[in-house]
């Protein structure tokens, strides 16, 4: 596939086009749209996660199309078609933090025609991006859908001499180390994809990238029998480590490595009917062409101190539009940050529509269970609606 085109027309389920538009905020995304033919209509933004593309939402897209809504899904800024191919690990960091992420979608809905978005709705690291468009401008994204990482809110200013850390945030120091100090030493998933070597590990990995990403899929979802998530009691390493090795990883392992070992059967990725061996290839033919620095950057600017100070400015603030949460009942990413869940849901957000739980789900709910989640959008986005 070439950056510089969009897709073809085989690759995408009916009604969806390809295409590019400049962000007016220095970057020209490639986006991909269902419900375009007819002006006028609400729009609907889906942001994607980590290591996905807008071809993440292939499955939503003609559903919320058909449901009245102008949907629009971009590839994020540095993945995929989005100014992907040309990212380095010693590029400046400013533009892939969440403030910036939310210039770009705000100048993205604007230079496609939209004063204001119906929904924007968010999975894995999108899921924070939407969080912080909820945030910074409930005028224009009027409500929030977020799936598989909950949103513990804006970091937290301290209050006096001794404050303890806000719960669910991400500890900013402490964790390698105390991780590294185990019995079995481990190293955190955030920290090792801010390293410079893991980009390299991803793209050049011995069994390809199409394998990698074959692998890295199957080991967070659903059918890898070994994902039983449960909430976790606090930050301490221990308890760190009581997760899969795709997020609290062997020491001296890489994350091809890691998954390796959980490498689907030929007659398992045959019946994976939720991410078929032609959907795979999408992945990895853009990953293939990019590499994953683009999406590494956004986990380096996040745990990274320099780039949480201007989020302290807005500590304390709410997300007062209304809101979902969506995951797989199999998906440790609800309970990856400990707290995070519980905040969001009693403290950050004031209008808190449900939480779900999908069965027979992992991290990738919107594709392995397409039919549960769309039944969620499509009965928030009638209330909100009404």
């Amino acid at each position: 596939m070439d950056s510089q085109v969009p897709y073809n027309a085989s690759v995408l389920p009916s009604g969806v086009r390809s295409r590019f538009v400049e962000n007016n905020n220095g970057c020209t995304m490639h986006v991909l749209e269902a419900g375009y033919e007819l002006p006028g209509r609400p729009c609907v933004l889906l942001m994607h996660g980590f290591p996905e593309l807008a071809y993440s939402w292939r499955k939503q897209m003609p559903f919320l199309a058909a449901l009245g809504y102008h949907v629009v899904a971009p590839d994020l800024r540095g993945y995929g078609r989005s100014g992907g191919a040309g990212v380095r690990y010693d590029d400046d960091l400013l533009p892939y933090t969440f403030i910036n992420r939310v210039a770009d979608a705000l100048g993205l809905v604007k230079a496609l025609g939209h004063e204001r978005v119906e929904a924007v709705i968010g999975h894995d690291y999108g899921s924070p991006v939407a969080a912080w468009c909820a945030l910074l401008r409930p005028d224009v994204f009027r409500s929030l859908v977020m799936m598989s990482a909950a949103f513990p809110g804006p970091p937290a200013l301290p209050t006096g001499t001794a404050v303890a850390l806000t719960k669910g945030a991400l500890p900013l120091v402490g964790v390698p180390e105390s991780l590294a100090a185990l019995p079995q030493p481990r190293k955190h998933y955030r920290w090792y994809y801010a390293t410079r070597e893991a980009n390299e590990d991803m793209w050049h990995c011995p069994q390809g990238v199409h394998d990698f990403l074959r692998a890295y899929f199957h080991h967070k979802s659903g059918d890898w029998p070994g994902n039983e998530p449960f909430p976790l009691a606090s930050w301490a390493a221990d308890q760190l480590a009581k997760m899969p090795t795709y997020y609290v990883m062997e020491r001296d392992q890489d994350m091809p490595q890691t998954v390796a070992q959980e490498m689907p059967t030929p007659a398992q990725v045959s019946a994976c009917q939720w991410l078929t061996e032609s959907e795979l290839e999408v992945y990895s033919a853009e990953y293939g062409r990019t590499g994953f620095q683009g999406g590494l950057q956004g986990y380096r600017t996040g745990t990274d101190a320099r780039f949480v100070g201007d989020l302290k400015a807005f500590t304390g603030c709410t997300i007062d539009v209304p809101t979902m949460f969506i995951s797989g009942a199999r998906d440790w990413g609800a309970y990856q940050s400990p707290g995070a869940l519980e905040r969001m849901t009693r403290e950050v957000c004031t209008r808190m529509a449900g939480t779900h739980f999908v069965e027979g789900a992992g991290h990738w709910v919107q594709q392995e269970q397409a039919d549960e989640v769309n039944r969620l959008l499509s009965q928030f986005l009638s209330k909100v609606g009404s």
